[in-house]
């Protein structure tokens, strides 16, 4: 059943926001825009209501309790982001708003967009881990394996992003004509 309503709520956010997004731009209908919007995180407030009655009436936690934090942590950390992204290129489209700006590519300016990116995802998985905690001392003595390695998920997760994001800061990628690069070698086949 958690893994049902998983899936519907992935769907649900995509759904509502679409939904959210066309009553914007194409009917011109802002409050109703916010109030369909404003429903996502609703979606994870059942989603973590069901896990929890699902605990409650006797279930053995699993890898889908598991999942499903790791699910809500994720839409905490994100979901925001993901909606005014694209907001941005929906308004772009539909609506002839300026183009949306790109990440930084380059330098220093790439490393704080990874790095903000990175602290997202440390939200994110701060939040599964929180959840995941709550649900370990609410089973109480029953085994639950299955939620401490999520909680390991969650923390490689949270690792390896670090890694990546500090490889930008350690070696900042520069443009092919940046002044101190050597020029790429041409290999000749023998």
């Amino acid at each position: 059943m958690i893994v049902a309503l998983i899936v519907a709520c992935e769907a649900g956010f995509w759904v509502l926001l679409v939904l959210g997004l066309a009553v914007r731009y194409l009917l011109k209908w802002r409050r109703t825009s916010v109030v369909l919007l404003l429903c996502e995180p609703v979606l994870e407030l059942v989603l973590f209501a069901a896990t929890a009655v699902d605990l409650r009436n006797g279930a053995g936690p699993g890898w889908e309790h598991g999942l499903a934090a790791l699910y809500i942590g994720y839409t905490v950390a994100y979901g925001h982001y993901t909606i005014r992204w694209l907001d941005g290129h929906a308004a772009h489209r539909l609506a002839g708003a300026p183009r949306p700006p790109r990440p930084p590519r380059y330098g220093m300016a790439r490393a704080r967009h990874e790095g903000a990116l990175w602290l997202r995802t440390l939200l994110g998985a701060a939040v599964a881990l929180a959840l995941l905690q709550a649900a370990v001392w609410y089973v109480g003595d029953g085994d639950t394996s299955s939620l401490r390695s999520f909680q390991w998920v969650a923390l490689r997760a949270a690792g390896i992003h670090g890694l990546i994001a500090l490889t930008y800061l350690l070696w900042p990628k520069r443009p092919k004509d940046a002044p101190g690069r050597e020029p790429e070698r041409e290999t000749v086949g023998r």
